[in-house]
């Protein structure tokens, strides 16, 4: 037999795409449309359907980057339309390959009642099935006319980003406003034919199964009339239903297919528009369950579905009855899908205790999943955080994007830094948005790592990124896949029921250890600074707030604040999200945020002032309150008391020019050129530079990487360097070395100080930042032979290594850091800490001095300059602050890590402050001190063990108490956590390797 292989092919592409797909609507007559444009914001429904429009034609261009207009379309049914189901068709411009990156629509009826979404793939709004005939037909459109800022050439400087600077250019054509026909015997012949072409395109050439369905193609394009498609159509799909009914082999792969519309809360447009998004979205998802009784959607971030709560009560309702028929599912228990690489431990804590507790009071329901398809990689504390908010699976997709390294499984065990392990699935699918195409269904079940123990894999399916969700066509491709020969099986199924089977069938998977690291997107831990340092300042803010208002209420009385503190979180939790914290969205994103993070930080210090003051009370002396979680100069963690006077530092001149620095345990040498050419330990009498090398020494780097601006640093900028050795000013200004540096259009000022009795070189920094593509660092090459160093992480730290043996770790060139970097030999160690930057390198050298071994150099990532999404990244005065501490051990490292982050606060007042909790190991470091959240008055204590080995203390409470129980992350008792040891107000403690324990005391 000859292969016509390719010619029946070429056949269904053109007959499908010229023919049939066009007579889906034989039957069309043009809607009235007037257009009313609102004036600035968008504006409540009621205003939006009382404003007066005008007549607007089909071709016509219409709105402004941003902007909102309310179009009305108006018809009538013609009366020889009886009997036919008829939809309108609604294109505001669209371009279908831009679901969720263009303009969309939610369509209302007049009372304001809505009905769906309109995006490039969800074109019509449903008139009637069927129609009587002479219907009046009145809908509004709340049209949003956001600009593509990510075009198909991406990632192209824009200006479209910002309100602020996208002018007022019409954006759209509106292309189709009409009433027509929908002929159901087409569409359904459409579908045939794509899932049949699809799944035959992914059949190996000499399968049956393939040269079946080729025949049976090639019969029912037959059987179509080209000039009747609509008479044939039914005759068509006949030629392939014994295709599309023979089912699927035993041994087939098996989805689980989940409606899905992943919906960054923030990325190429605004937070004001996703709470539009969501509510478009959501109101196709209620109308598609509706109308599909297999269906089943899932939506995660609490944020999200209170935006829709707060602002669409009309659409919350229609969500409500479908959360409580179990088909709209709420998924992930987070506030919001989060960065988990930078966010601090008790920020990430904080978003599993307000996402579940949302889901919790609002319907009753416990999540189990942590729901992350996106993140831009996962911490090696994360598994314990999960366990203790009372989950136990994750879902994510994002590591098939790294770059180098494939990862060796779809489903394991993920164990975390304290042992804490968690189920984990990463869809073979290889991707967030399926839409059931041939293609994705194959892939899904070739990639699969897990054969032979293991048969499930979940896709979420739907498009999203910028919302749309599930489609109606998808829904019918998933039926026709349920059960066909030469697929893999499609069923719509829970995360709960996913994850349950999956688990069941591979109950022993394989353990991968330590992070999630994702080979891409590491630029993330850099850009927009300000972003990055207002989300540091304020969790550390919170933690002041939480610390000093408990203090208060329990010694004096001070009113707790219960609901600004839960406000608070919630929009610090917010701003996590995994395009805002990660520098990765447009403009108006970052611009809201700094001034977001100002006005929290007003309000916290205001509160933390007030709980201070209510301490102190009247009086004349100076009392030093102590935030951080160790003692500091004599001053107990938790408590005030007067300041002690410590030694002093003295300032030399150095010979050869610059500045020596010394306080008894340091003495640090700068060069004339503002470089620390010497950091030496004098009671350990070591040098901490290496030899020949200088430290605090800024590096510019080129930074123009092959893709994705804001999220990328490719390791070839690594390539090109510029050492900034020229000064300005190398001057003494007290017991502080003042250094001024210009480069380019910038300019760098550096304060370099040695404080009496410490054991730290502090080192701020600020930058006048005006350069593009550029990668600024600041360098510190250390006399420490290391294999491996400690980055701080959530309840914790972790290990990787300095080489780069294999590809695994060469592709960790920029990693993340929370408040500090630790690298040691046996006895003797070096920290860098910071106040507020997470990326950085750590690299090896050959020693230059002859001696053998090698050295470390540790780079801190300050500043970058991508053009997209935002082409003013990071433009302005910036301020960091940084201390090199030499001799440090582990819990040195943890100690300063703390207190940069906290600074001493100083009050004017009459009495000390006794801590409300004291442990007496600086190993057990106590993160949180608050009131329970129910409003009990009921104190809650959180702690970790920080150094990485077994701990024994003793935790003293200084408050009286009837009762303590452990609990876990949302405050409610654990059931297997046993009895806590008790003497008096003493509590005996023995805690593993970084293992995290919440204590909740009922006062008496």
């Amino acid at each position: 037999m000859h292969d016509d292989r390719s010619l029946v092919e070429a056949r269904l592409k053109r007959v499908l795409e010229e023919r049939i797909r066009p007579a889906v609507y034989p039957e069309s007559v043009p809607l009235d449309v007037a257009v009313w444009h609102a004036p600035d914001e968008p504006v409540p429904v009621a205003e939006g359907l009382a404003g007066t429009p005008e007549p607007i034609e089909v071709g016509a261009r219409w709105g402004a980057p941003w902007g909102t207009s309310w179009f009305r379309v108006t018809g009538t049914v013609p009366q020889e339309w009886a009997g036919k189901t008829v939809e309108a068709l609604l294109d505001l411009g669209f371009d279908e390959n831009m679901p969720g990156f263009q303009c969309e629509g939610l369509v209302y009826r007049p009372d304001g009642t809505p009905v769906k979404g309109l995006n490039p793939r969800n074109q019509w709004v449903r008139i009637g099935a069927p129609v009587a005939g002479g219907e009046e037909v009145r809908l509004y459109v709340e049209a949003a006319s956001n600009p593509v800022v990510m075009d198909y050439h991406p990632f192209v400087p824009t200006q479209l980003g910002d309100k602020e600077t996208a002018g007022s250019e019409p954006q759209y054509t509106l292309t189709r406003m009409d009433l027509a026909v929908l002929d159901e015997n087409v569409w359904h012949l459409v579908l045939d034919l794509e899932v049949v072409g699809e799944l035959m395109a992914e059949l190996p050439v000499d399968s049956a199964r393939r040269w079946d369905l080729l025949r049976a193609v090639d019969k029912a394009l037959d059987a179509v009339d080209l000039q009747d498609v609509n008479g044939t159509a039914e005759q068509a799909r006949s030629q392939l239903t014994a295709v599309l009914s023979t089912p699927a082999v035993p041994s087939a792969h098996r989805i689980s297919a989940i409606g899905h519309a992943h919906i960054d809360s923030a990325w190429l447009w605004p937070l004001r528009e996703t709470v539009r998004k969501v509510a478009r979205t959501t109101s196709n998802m209620t109308a598609l369950l509706e109308d599909e009784p297999d269906f089943i959607f899932a939506m995660s971030q609490a944020q999200q579905w209170a935006w829709v709560k707060e602002h669409r009560p009309e659409v919350w309702a229609r969500v409500k009855k479908a959360v409580a028929d179990g088909r709209f599912v709420p998924a992930g228990g987070m506030w919001v899908e989060s960065d988990t690489n930078m966010p601090g431990s008790e920020a990430m804590a904080r978003q599993f205790v307000h996402g579940k507790r949302f889901f919790l009071d609002e319907f009753g329901i416990e999540n189990e999943e942590a729901w992350l398809p996106d993140t831009f990689g996962f911490a090696a504390g994360l598994p314990q955080i999960i366990k203790a908010a009372g989950s136990k699976w994750l879902l994510t997709q994002k590591i098939s994007w790294s770059q180098t390294n494939k990862f060796p499984h779809h489903t394991f065990r993920w164990e975390g830094i304290d042992g804490t392990r968690i189920f984990t699935h990463f869809p073979p699918v290889d991707t967030y948005n399926c839409s059931m195409q041939g293609r994705e269904i194959a892939h899904a079940a070739r990639n699969f790592k897990d054969k032979g123990v293991a048969r499930h894999s979940l896709a979420p399916t739907g498009w999203g990124d910028g919302g749309g969700g599930t489609t109606r066509e998808m829904v019918a491709k998933a039926a026709r896949l349920r059960d066909l020969e030469g697929s893999a099986t499609v069923a719509w199924e829970t995360p709960k029921e996913f994850f349950e089977k999956a688990e069941a069938e591979n109950p022993e998977p394989p353990v991968w250890v330590g992070e999630l690291y994702l080979e891409l997107h590491r630029a993330t831990l850099t850009s927009q600074a300000k972003t990055k340092q207002g989300n540091r300042r304020s969790e550390h803010l919170l933690r002041e707030a939480e610390l000093w208002a408990a203090t208060a209420a329990v010694r004096a009385g001070f009113p707790y604040p219960y609901e600004d503190l839960d406000r608070i979180w919630k929009t610090v939790l917010l701003h996590q999200f995994h395009d805002i914290l990660p520098g990765s969205s447009i403009a108006w994103v970052h611009r809201e945020a700094r001034k977001t993070y100002e006005g929290l930080a007003a309000e916290l210090n205001g509160i933390i002032d007030a709980g201070q003051r209510a301490l102190a009370g009247e009086g004349t002396r100076e009392l030093v309150f102590n935030s951080a979680p160790h003692t500091r100069e004599g001053v107990l963690a938790g408590g005030a008391q007067p300041p002690v006077v410590l030694g002093e530092t003295a300032l030399a001149s150095r010979v050869g020019g610059g500045h020596v620095l010394e306080n008894g345990l340091l003495r640090v040498e700068i060069d004339a050129r503002g470089l620390v050419v010497s950091a030496y330990d004098i009671q350990a009498d070591r040098e901490t530079i290496a030899p020949g090398r200088a430290a605090n020494l800024l590096q510019l780097h080129p930074d123009f990487p092959n893709m994705w601006d804001a999220w990328d640093v490719d390791e070839f900028y690594r390539n090109t360097v510029m050492d900034l050795t020229e000064a300005e000013e190398v001057v003494a200004d007290g017991n502080t070395v003042r250094i001024v540096r210009s480069f380019g259009a910038s300019r760098v000022t550096q304060l370099l100080s040695l404080a009496p009795g410490e054991r730290r070189l502090l080192i701020d920094t600020e930058v006048d930042w005006h350069e593009t593509e550029k990668f600024l660092k600041l360098a510190f090459p250390l006399d420490v032979h290391a294999e491996r160093y400690a980055s701080e992480t959530q309840f914790g730290h972790f290990h990787r290594p300095t080489h780069t043996n294999t590809s695994w770790e060469a592709a960790k060139f920029e990693a993340c850091n929370h408040r500090f970097v630790h690298l040691e030999e046996p006895g003797w160690g070096v920290a860098v800490v910071n106040d507020s930057t997470y990326g950085h390198d750590v690299t090896r050298t050959v020693r230059t001095d002859g001696d053998a071994g090698t050295t470390t150099t540790v780079r801190v990532s300050l500043l970058r300059a991508p053009r997209f999404p935002d082409p003013e990244t990071d433009q302005g005065v910036h301020r960091f602050r940084h201390a090199l501490v030499p001799g440090a051990a582990i819990g040195d490292a943890v100690r300063e890590g703390w207190r940069i982050n906290l600074p001493e606060r100083r009050v004017t007042g009459g009495q000390e402050v006794a801590p409300l909790v004291a442990v007496d190991r600086d190993a057990v470091v106590v993160t949180a001190v608050k009131l329970a959240d129910d409003g009990s008055g009921d104190v809650v204590v959180r702690f970790h063990e920080a150094h990485g080995g077994r701990a024994r203390a003793t935790l003293t409470v200084g408050f009286p108490f009837d009762s303590v129980e452990v609990t876990d992350l949302l405050e409610r008792p654990l059931a297997d956590a046993g009895e806590v040891t008790r003497e008096g107000d003493q509590l005996a403690l023995r805690l593993r390797p970084f293992e995290l324990v919440t204590l909740r005391f009922g006062r008496s």
